[in-house]
């Protein structure tokens, strides 16, 4: 049986970039659903990004204290982690719905960056305070941390600008050579596999120099926002998986081996994330602890919702994979945990216990705003599958 969204894409696959839809008897209607399909999924991070600002503004503006101040900066950086995955979405959508522009190659990837380099100046402007105010020192860490996330989402953007050429690679027989002439020029490609890599080590390096009692700052800061930190960088190494995945399959050298080891790497880094999370909520000794151990569990659960897109990548390549339009329940289930997590923690009195649960509600929507683009690849990559099922 067909995947919905492909059911609503599958023209796309038979028309250049740029072209307008299919003319055929009574397409109107069809055609203003495929429209607002597109916009729907577009509309999603956008949204979440909305509700994460919108929330950290609120924080910021009627509550009063250094909880208050850490969780309202911490939103409105998660609030750049949704816009650089809408980024993601508009690159995908417009190719399968046949409206990409040179314009649109380079505008989303850019955009992309630029909200990336301001959370990270804005991170970095946090902690060069002097004299820097106590919850600008878990603040400023955690704030550059999810910039180093926003490269790394920019980069999965920026990969797939040939995203259509995923689908014609799948047809291709197993062993069949890479692309000549090859889609991205050797600079860009170790360019893009590089810079995953360095924000994921940047990240580990500086959450491990946190706990390990240095860069300053009172001993429940560090050890806030180096646990914190490394749940971040669980994030970006998860992240270097989705681009390996996009970028070898783009360019057709997408190896066997690699089909187990980006989702099983990405599930591992995920249980990781939470089982340190739990393990801090149960040695807990003060409120700030047991705050920082739930962010690490919203943040393997962030780890789980990559895994699903990274599984799906896995899944339809060159092989049938009847449950791959099943794949995108997964960062449902996981959006859905961490409201959970988050309406558990707004019934205590400690406001540095509801630290964790404004968090929670940006780490949902980020969630959630990779529902989209997990429906979104379901859409670009399952339809060879959709047909073969369709004509036996």
């Amino acid at each position: 049986m067909r995947s919905l969204w492909w059911r609503r894409f599958s023209w796309s696959k038979t028309h250049l970039p740029g072209a307008s839809p299919p003319c055929q008897p009574n397409c109107g209607t069809p055609a203003a659903g495929w429209k607002r399909l597109s916009v729907l999924f577009r509309a999603i991070p956008v949204l979440m990004a909305g509700v994460s600002a919108a929330l950290g503004g609120y924080v910021l503006a009627h509550s009063s204290g250094p909880s208050a101040r850490v969780a309202g900066l911490v939103l409105l950086s998660l609030a750049a982690i949704c816009l650089c995955l809408f980024a993601t979405a508009a690159t995908i959508i417009r190719q399968l719905i046949g409206r990409y522009t040179t314009t649109d190659r380079w505008l989303y990837p850019v955009f992309g960056f630029a909200v990336s380099g301001a959370t990270m100046g804005y991170g970095l402007s946090l902690l060069a305070q002097n004299p820097r105010p106590p919850p600008d020192f878990v603040a400023g860490h955690v704030v550059f941390g999810v910039s180093m996330i926003c490269v790394c989402v920019s980069c999965v953007a920026t990969s797939s600008t040939r995203f259509l050429l995923i689908t014609e690679n799948s047809a291709l027989p197993e062993g069949s050579p890479p692309r000549s002439p090859a889609p991205f020029s050797a600079p860009a490609a170790g360019a893009l596999s590089a810079l995953p890599v360095l924000a994921a080590l940047t990240t580990w390096v500086w959450a491990f120099i946190l706990l390990a009692g240095g860069g300053g700052g009172a001993p429940a800061g560090r050890f806030t926002s180096g646990h914190v930190m490394v749940g971040l960088a669980l994030v970006c190494t998860c992240l270097i998986g989705l681009v390996a995945s996009i970028l070898r399959q783009i360019q057709n050298t997408y190896a066997p081996r690699e089909r187990v080891l980006w989702p099983v790497a990405a599930a591992v880094l995920g249980a990781v994330g939470v089982i340190l999370g739990l393990v801090v909520v149960a040695a807990h000794s003060r409120s700030s602890q047991l705050s920082a151990g739930f962010v690490l569990i919203g943040l393997g659960l962030v780890c789980w919702s990559i895994l699903s897109k990274v599984l799906l990548l896995a899944l339809v390549w060159r092989r049938t994979a009847p449950l791959a339009n099943r794949v995108p329940l997964i960062p449902v289930g996981t959006a859905l945990l961490c409201l959970f997590l988050m309406a558990f923690l707004f019934e205590s009195d400690d406001s540095a216990v509801i630290v964790g649960a404004r968090v929670l509600t940006g780490l949902g929507g980020i969630c959630f705003s990779l529902f989209s683009i997990v429906s979104i690849l379901e859409s670009g990559t399952s339809g060879d599958q959709d047909e073969s099922d369709t004509a036996s």
